[in-house]
């Protein structure tokens, strides 16, 4: 049941049209128009990172290092252990930029969702269409990234062409939950802790080196950030090396990604419709 505004927009008292109108791509077409006005500096910064840390470690320290064991058993050279890695490092990048601080300057300042859900689009209609225009960046980081391992030689197996849909799983993940937590974020000061989650995740997920030189308790607690699993999935894809348990690493995400969407749909709700 819904009831009419002075100006004719209707107001959702409940059920399933409270939260959806089946319309998240104008939101996508929405910051598709904005971002014509934006920076291309700033998307391609992010980008560029992983490839400066590919040619830097990849390729200059790797030449010292030689192979470097997987987590499966295999050997492989120091570039082609990094490489999908830093690919899984890029699209959780691009993901969450767009749904951390873009997603906090249009909460708080820009007032946007608040003219958005006064239209007919309910608030998963939002959180959807955000987190598909943070897949795009994810998409557009990854598929350049893919790129360059496959000039480099660093796809090792045809199954790195599945590494493409993985990333996006990997980014709809990281977007949706970081999405749902920058919805319960109030100054600028609050968004610094994204960097300091997301600094140790690079650092400690098996990006650089096995997780095995680590002790056996450490490897427990890193083998619960959502950065190693993208890292394990995405290095099964591009070494042809596939195993059983990348669909655990797969099942993670969709439940982080459940998450994500049924805490920001119940926030946005929250804070402009009760």
């Amino acid at each position: 049941m819904s009831v009419a505004t002075a100006t004719g927009a209707p107001i959702r008292a409940g059920g399933v049209r409270a939260l959806w109108a089946g319309n998240p791509h104008s939101v996508v077409q929405r910051g598709l128009i904005a971002a014509r006005s934006s920076s291309w500096i700033v998307v391609l910064s992010g980008f560029f990172e992983p490839v400066f840390y590919l040619a830097s470690m990849g390729i200059g320290l790797g030449s010292i290092i030689g192979d470097v064991e997987t987590s499966s058993g295999a050997q492989v050279s120091y570039a082609a252990f990094i490489a999908p890695a830093l690919l899984a490092v890029s699209a959780m990048n691009g993901a969450i930029y767009d749904s951390t601080w873009n997603v906090f300057f249009k909460l708080n300042y820009g007032k946007l969702y608040e003219g958005m859900l006064a239209t007919s689009l309910g608030p998963l209609d939002v959180a959807l269409g955000e987190i598909m225009y943070a897949l795009l960046r994810g998409l557009l980081y990854a598929t350049g990234f893919m790129i360059i391992m496959q000039i480099l030689g660093l796809n090792l197996a045809w199954t790195a062409i599945l590494a493409i849909p993985a990333v996006l799983l990997i980014a709809f993940g990281f977007a949706s939950l970081g999405m749902a937590v920058t919805s319960y974020m109030k100054t600028f000061q609050h968004m610094d802790w994204i960097n300091f989650v997301l600094l140790p995740m690079f650092l400690f997920s098996a990006t650089l080196y096995p997780i095995s030189v680590y002790p056996e308790w450490i490897q427990h607690v890193i083998m619960a950030f959502p950065l190693w699993h993208g890292v394990e999935l995405v290095r099964g894809l591009t070494t042809g090396i596939l195993t059983p348990e990348m669909w655990w690493h797969v099942l993670y995400f969709v439940v982080m990604i459940g998450i994500g969407l049924v805490f920001t749909t119940k926030r946005l709700r929250a804070l402009f419709l009760d």
